[in-house]
């Protein structure tokens, strides 16, 4: 009878790799915290992925001693047979005490002078190669190429279409850019998932992000802030490319006569004001 509690804690390392290998967990995946994508498709994700997979190292930690110390004072001062009389009452302990505020004190500005650090690498201004605004609509992205002087406009996300009919926007490999993220009309969100990063996207203020794409392949993106009806279809995606399929790209875009840049001027054909797409199953329109 004894030996049934030993055995069943044993094994709860072993049902723990079990599910990881069933579940389809690689040891990518786990080495990177099971967040998305592969190893560094831009030149900040391995940061942000040191960060995250950094911190729950810790906090796991944390956890395992904290829960180790609970079972400890659960078996080692539980109630035996025979014992009636309350046990030894305490009213404080200085050393835990003081344990139990500077831990968590420590964690906090760790954590925040890391987050900072990072933080300030990320959004730091840097000399761009490429200049793209993105423009977020309800419901779907616009993309003004500024150096080639070319834009391409959106089409909500139909329920009868294909991935293909996606605004794509494209990224040359290696090179850097510079995003500047605007709205037609209601707060959006910017968020090409295994770029590890997303920012808001406000009307009448201008963000900006600088990133460096380095894995030539295709990204799916969204918009990750609650904008209306259609939101769970304002999808897009990201094909980082060769310079020269890059070149192609925005060479194509000027002969369909996608010429010039979408923008705030009301007498401009290509003006910035309110989407005029209509929603639903209507895709004829584009704005």
């Amino acid at each position: 009878m004894p030996r049934k509690p030993r055995f069943k804690w044993a094994a709860l390392p072993v049902f723990a790799i079990l599910i990881a290998t069933l579940t389809g967990c690689s040891s990518q995946e786990i080495s990177r915290g099971f967040l998305p994508g592969v190893s560094g498709v831009t030149n900040h994700t391995e940061r942000i992925v040191s960060l995250w997979t950094g911190s729950w190292i810790v906090l796991w930690s944390v956890g395992l001693i904290a829960w180790g110390l609970m079972f400890w004072a659960i078996i080692v001062y539980r109630r035996r047979k025979g014992d009636v009389e309350i046990p030894p009452q305490l009213r404080y302990n200085m050393p835990i005490e003081t344990l139990f505020t500077v831990v968590p004190f420590v964690l906090v500005l760790g954590f925040f002078a890391l987050t900072a650090r990072d933080m300030g690498e990320i959004e730091k201004p840097v000399a761009s190669d490429y200049r793209i605004e993105v423009i977020g609509k309800q419901w779907s992205w616009d993309f003004n190429y500024t150096n080639n002087n070319v834009f391409d406009s959106g089409i909500q996300y139909q329920t009868d279409g294909t991935e293909a009919e996606l605004p794509t926007l494209y990224l040359p490999v290696n090179k850097k850019i510079e995003i500047d993220l605007v709205s037609r009309d209601v707060i959006h969100s910017f968020w090409v998932i295994d770029f590890l990063y997303k920012k808001d996207v406000f009307p009448g203020h201008v963000n900006k992000m600088y990133l460096t794409p380095q894995v030539i392949g295709e990204y799916k993106g969204k918009c990750a802030e609650l904008c209306g009806e259609f939101h769970s279809m304002m999808l897009f995606n990201v094909k980082v490319v060769s310079q020269a399929d890059y070149e192609a790209h925005v060479s194509d875009l000027a002969e369909q006569g996608y010429t010039g840049q979408l923008t705030a001027d009301p007498n401009d054909p290509n003006n910035l004001n309110r989407n005029n797409n209509l929603p639903g199953d209507n895709p004829e329109i584009k704005g």
